[in-house]
């Protein structure tokens, strides 16, 4: 009876491409594949920086597909099946392979799901590098401003220090020459102290100068009119 059951099964899956048997084996030899790839897959991402292997990721997803494909078959075929427990049997088997292609498409999903948080923290990480570059040119250049500011504080400071000192060398030039005019003015008047001319004396030169000077500008107008006479008197 079970043979018949088998023959039955079978003869059902003949029009789908294949006995349950055959497609059976079939989903089992893709299962084993795919969970080696997936394997490999793995060890790549663990092992490298690279973000994705899409080839070998692809590959995987297609071998998926097909394992999701023979359940479907599997299970039109399975209930085709005349004898209960051969039934029973197979539907367990199918089931088996399916939550196995079930838990391969989970595994593969999450491998894309951490593929696509390391692009997103990689280009995160090159935003924040851009930004990093940016803000550290700010930097040096507010560093250059305050540099070229101190060294101008530094320069005006030292030109207020040379012009004090400039201007207390003068004032100390002054202050000698006012010194050497006082010990001229003093000298001079010992000299006249040692001499003995006193006040009078001096008034009485300064009158005497100016007695003199109209003297002589009366006698130059006077010789003025005698030559001015004398030339009319001849022409």
């Amino acid at each position: 009876m079970a043979a018949a059951a088998m023959g039955g099964g079978g003869g059902g899956g003949g029009g789908g491409g294949g006995t349950l048997s055959e497609i059976y084996q079939s989903a089992r030899r893709v299962l084993i594949r795919t969970r080696e790839a997936l394997e490999r897959l793995e060890r790549l991402e663990f092992a490298s920086s690279t973000m994705d292997s899409p080839d070998l990721s692809l590959s995987i997803k297609r071998d998926i597909a097909q394992i999701q494909a023979h359940c479907v078959e599997m299970d039109r075929l399975w209930r085709s099946i005349a004898s209960k427990p051969q039934r029973d049997l197979w539907k367990r088997k199918v089931e088996l392979v399916a939550e196995e292609g079930d838990s391969l498409k989970e595994s593969l999903d999450k491998y894309f799901q951490r593929n696509q948080k390391k692009m997103m923290e990689a280009k995160e990480r090159a935003e924040l590098l851009g930004r990093a570059k940016g803000d550290s040119a700010l930097v040096l250049r507010i560093f250059d401003d305050e540099a070229q500011a101190v060294q101008s504080a530094r320069n005006s400071s030292m030109m207020l220090e040379e012009a004090y000192s400039t201007g207390v060398a003068i004032l100390s030039k002054y202050a000698d020459q006012r010194d050497r005019l006082k010990r001229a003015q003093r000298k001079a008047l010992d000299v006249l102290n040692t001499v003995g001319l006193s006040n009078s004396v001096l008034k009485l030169i300064e009158r005497r100068h100016r007695v003199d000077k109209w003297v002589a500008y009366t006698g130059m107008a006077v010789t003025l009119i005698v030559v001015y006479a004398f030339w009319r008197w001849t022409h």
